[in-house]
C-alpha cells in the first residue's frame, strides 16, 4: 500500500514508518522537521520536507504518490505550553488536520489512521478508562485532538472516509535506531535518563501525597514498537471496517518512584529525586484499558515490563548520548 506519513520523522511516528517499510509497505514521509529528525527517518522511506498549512503541496503530494492511506502524527504535544498558547495548539493540531483530511477528500484518500490522545479524557471518572468513558480535555492539547476526533467523525459521515482513531497514554522507550528526543522535553523516562547520565542535576515529583501505594501519580506506560503494531493491525483493519476508536497502553500502572527506582536499578547511577508541590491538573491515577483492540484486533504489547521499556531507552540514550545530533 502506497502511504504518507505526516510527523514521521517523529518519535513514534518515525517507529512506525520503519514498520511499515519492514511490512513492504511504500511510505512517505511528509515533516517540517520542526519536532522531528532527519535522522530518524527509515532507510527505504521517502521524505518530503513540508507543513500541513503547504495545502497545494498537499494535494500535489497525495496525486503525484498515488497515496491509498494516510497516518497522522505531525502535531504539537506539550500539555502544559497549549494552556500558556492554545492558539498555537489549534492552529497546528486542528486546522492542520483540517487542512490534511481536505486535501485527502480531494484526492480521493479513503483511509487514514489518526494519533489522539488519553487527553482527550481529562479527569478520570474511573480507572482503567475505557473508549466510551467521558471525554472532557482538561487542556487546550486535549480539545485540539479531541475536535480532530469529532471532525473525523463527520468526514466518515458525509465522505465516507475510514478511520482509526488511536488514543495513547504514556509512549515511552526505544528501538536500537530510534529514541525518544524532544527539544523541550516533558516525559518523566527521558528526565530520568537525563539525570541517571548527569546532564540533569535531580529529577522533580510533583506531589508525594496522593492516594496511591506510594503517593506519588500512577501512570500508564506503553512501549513505543507496540505502539506502531497497533498502528498496523488499525490500517490493516480499515478494509473490513470503517470507524475504529482505541485506547493503547499497557493495562497496568506504575508511581513516578517506581519508574526512578527501575532507572537507578538498570543504570547503576544514583538519581537524585526531589518532592515539589503538585502541578495543578495532574490526576492520581491514569490507567488504560485496551481489552476493546486486544479483543477486536488481537493486539498485544509485547514490552510489559517497566524494567524493559526503561532499559530500552537507556541503551539508546547511551548508544546516542547527543541524541540524534
Amino acid at each position: 500500500m502506497r502511504i504518507l506519513v505526516t510527523g514521521g520523522a517523529g518519535y513514534i511516528g518515525s517507529v512506525v514508518a520503519d514498520q511499515l517499510v519492514q511490512a513492504g509497505h511504500e511510505v512517505t514521509i511528509f515533516d517540517n522537521l520542526s519536532n522531528g529528525h532527519l535522522a530518524a527517518v527509515p532507510g527505504g522511506a521517502e521524505f518530503v520536507e513540508g507543513d500541513l498549512a503547504e495545502t497545494s503541496k498537499l494535494n500535489t503530494l497525495l496525486n503525484e504518490r498515488g497515496t491509498e492511506a494516510v497516518m497522522h502524527f505531525a502535531a504539537l504535544i506539550e500539555a502544559g505550553e497549549s494552556m500558556r498558547d492554545p492558539g498555537r495548539f489549534f492552529a497546528v493540531n486542528t486546522a492542520g488536520a483540517i487542512n490534511l483530511l481536505r486535501a485527502m477528500q480531494q484526492s480521493g484518500v479513503s483511509k487514514f489512521v489518526f494519533s489522539s490522545t488519553a487527553a482527550v479524557y481529562g479527569e478520570p471518572q474511573q480507572v482503567p478508562i475505557a473508549e466510551d468513558h467521558p471525554l472532557a480535555p482538561t487542556n487546550a492539547y486535549g480539545e485540539s485532538k479531541l475536535l480532530v476526533e469529532r471532525m473525523l467523525a463527520w468526514f466518515h459521515r458525509i465522505h465516507g472516509l475510514r478511520y482509526a482513531s488511536l488514543r495513547y497514554f504514556n509512549a515511552a522507550g526505544a528501538e536500537p535506531n530510534r529514541g525518544e528526543q524532544h527539544r523541550q522535553e516533558s516525559h518523566l523516562i527521558p528526565l530520568v535518563l537525563q539525570a541517571a547520565s548527569g546532564k540533569r542535576e535531580q529529577i522533580a515529583i510533583f506531589g508525594d501525597d496522593y492516594p496511591t501505594p506510594d503517593g506519588t501519580c500512577v501512570r500508564d506506560y506503553i512501549h513505543v514498537s507496540d505502539l506502531a503494531s497497533a498502528h498496523l493491525l488499525a490500517l490493516d483493519a480499515l478494509t473490513q471496517r470503517d470507524c475504529l476508536i482505541y485506547n493503547l497502553g499497557n493495562g497496568r500502572g506504575f508511581t513516578v518512584k517506581e519508574v526512578i527506582e527501575a532507572a537507578r536499578k538498570i543504570t547503576g547511577r544514583e538519581i537524585r529525586a526531589v518532592v515539589q508541590p503538585r502541578r495543578a491538573g495532574d490526576p492520581a491515577v491514569l490507567v488504560a484499558s485496551s481489552a476493546r483492540i486486544q479483543t477486536q484486533l488481537r493486539w498485544k504489547p509485547k514490552y510489559t515490563s517497566l524494567e524493559e521499556i526503561v532499559g530500552s531507552a537507556w541503551e539508546w540514550h547511551q548508544a546516542h548520548p547527543n541524541g540524534y545530533e
